[in-house]
C-alpha cells in the first residue's frame, strides 16, 4: 500500500516587510512597504498588513501606493538580509524533511510523508515549524497542508496572517466544488476571465466537463484543467530541480494593434522581471529573451546574448521579434537564460502567466 501524502505549503508573512519590521521595531504599527521610490518609477516588492488596509499592494507604482495611503514608509530592500533570514527559515525545513522544493526566499513545499516527526501528523509538523520560524528568525508564516502541491498552496492562503489550514484527502471533494477557477494554478486573469465568459466559475463548473470537451476548448491545458479542478495533481516535491530562465509575460485582454503598443507594455514588464530575480536572489544571467504571440496564435521569441537588464536591448529585441508578424499581439514575455553556474535551485514557475 502506497503511503498517503502529506505535503506542506509554508509562505511567510510579507516577508521583506516582515523583517524590516523585526530589525526596525518602530515599522512595526505603521504602513511600511519595500520597493522603488516615485520619483525613480519604482514598484512595490511587498507591504504590511497595516498599508494592504489602504489598498496597497505588491507590484503596484510606488506613486499609486502614496497616493492611496500617504503616510507609508518605503525603504529599500536589502537582500542581503532578507537571503540571511530565508537561509535561517530553510534550516528549520531541514529539520523535518529533505525533500525540500523552494519557490522563492520566502515559500517552500515540504513532502513530509512518512515522517517520525509529531507521530507522523503534518498539522503538528507545520505547527512546530511556524513556532521555530517565530522564535528563531523573528517573522510569522502561514502554512498549508494537504495530500498534494495544488491544494498545499491554496490552503496556506486560507487562514493569512500566521495561520495554517488543513485539507484532508477525505475533504478534497468538497473543498474544490465551490473553489473559484482563478484559484488554479496557471489561470491567470486573461484565463479565468474566458472561463467564467463560458460559464465556468468554481472547479464544480469545471468537473462537469468531460475530458473529451476540456480537450477540445482548451488544448492539452484542458487535461491539466479536468485534473486540478478535481483536487487531483501528481506533482513531487523536487529539491534539486534548477530553473534554466526565469520571466514574466502578459496575455492582454485586448490585442495591442502596433509596435508602438507593445513598446509602451515593455517597461512594466522589465519592472515585474526586475522585481522577480531579487526575490530569488539576483542570480547571474547570460541572456535575455522576447517572447511574442500574436493575434493569431502564432508566436516567436528573439534571444540575444546580455548580463543587464537593458532596455535598449530589450527594444531592439521587440522590434525583430514583431517584425517577423506584423500583426496585432495578444501576449508580450520578457525573461533571462541563467548561467549554467547560477546558484539559484529553486522551482519557479517559467511564466507568471503561460496561457493563451
Amino acid at each position: 500500500m502506497s503511503i498517503q501524502r502529506k505535503i506542506i505549503h509554508i509562505d511567510c508573512d510579507c516577508f521583506f516587510a516582515a523583517v524590516e519590521m523585526r530589525d526596525n521595531p518602530a515599522w512595526r504599527d505603521i504602513p511600511l512597504a519595500v520597493g522603488g521610490q516615485p520619483g525613480q518609477r519604482g514598484v512595490i516588492a511587498t507591504c504590511n498588513y497595516e498599508a494592504r488596509r489602504y489598498g496597497v499592494h505588491s507590484a503596484m507604482p510606488s506613486s499609486l501606493a502614496l497616493r492611496r495611503c500617504p503616510a507609508l514608509l518605503i525603504v529599500p530592500p536589502d537582500f542581503a538580509r532578507y537571503k540571511q533570514a530565508s537561509l535561517a527559515v530553510q534550516a528549520i525545513y531541514h529539520r523535518y524533511s529533505e525533500l525540500i522544493e523552494p519557490l522563492s526566499l520566502d515559500e517552500a513545499y515540504l513532502d513530509v510523508s512518512g515522517q517520525p516527526h509529531c507521530h507522523g501528523s503534518a498539522s503538528l509538523m507545520a505547527a512546530e515549524i511556524r513556532a521555530a520560524i517565530r522564535d528563531e528568525v523573528g517573522i510569522t508564516a502561514s502554512a498549508g497542508i494537504a495530500p498534494n502541491k495544488f491544494l498545499a498552496k491554496i490552503a496556506s492562503d486560507w487562514n493569512k496572517p500566521d495561520g495554517q489550514w488543513l485539507i484532508r484527502p477525505q475533504d478534497v471533494a468538497a473543498f474544490v466544488e465551490t473553489l473559484p477557477v482563478e484559484k488554479i494554478w496557471g489561470v491567470g486573469a486573461v484565463t479565468a476571465a474566458k472561463l467564467k465568459a463560458q460559464g465556468l466559475h468554481s472547479c464544480g463548473d469545471l468537473q462537469r466537463l468531460p475530458l473529451l470537451e476540456m480537450l477540445q476548448r482548451f488544448g492539452k491545458f484542458g487535461k491539466t484543467l479536468y485534473d486540478l479542478s478535481r483536487g487531483i495533481d501528481h506533482r513531487a516535491v523536487e529539491p534539486s530541480r534548477e530553473r534554466k530562465s526565469v520571466s514574466v509575460e502578459e496575455t492582454y485582454p485586448r490585442d495591442l494593434p502596433d509596435l508602438a503598443s507593445c513598446e509602451a507594455e515593455l517597461e512594466p514588464l522589465l519592472a515585474r522581471l526586475a522585481q522577480r530575480l531579487q526575490r530569488i536572489g539576483s542570480p547571474p544571467f547570460r541572456g535575455l529573451n522576447v517572447k511574442i504571440k500574436f493575434a493569431d496564435f502564432s508566436q516567436t521569441t528573439v534571444e540575444l546574448a546580455g548580463q543587464t537588464l537593458a532596455a535598449d536591448v530589450f527594444r531592439q529585441l521587440l522590434h525583430t521579434g514583431f517584425a517577423r508578424g506584423n500583426k496585432p499581439v495578444r501576449l508580450l514575455g520578457v525573461g533571462v537564460r541563467l548561467r549554467e553556474d547560477s546558484p539559484v535551485a529553486q522551482q519557479l514557475p517559467l511564466f507568471e502567466e503561460g496561457l493563451p
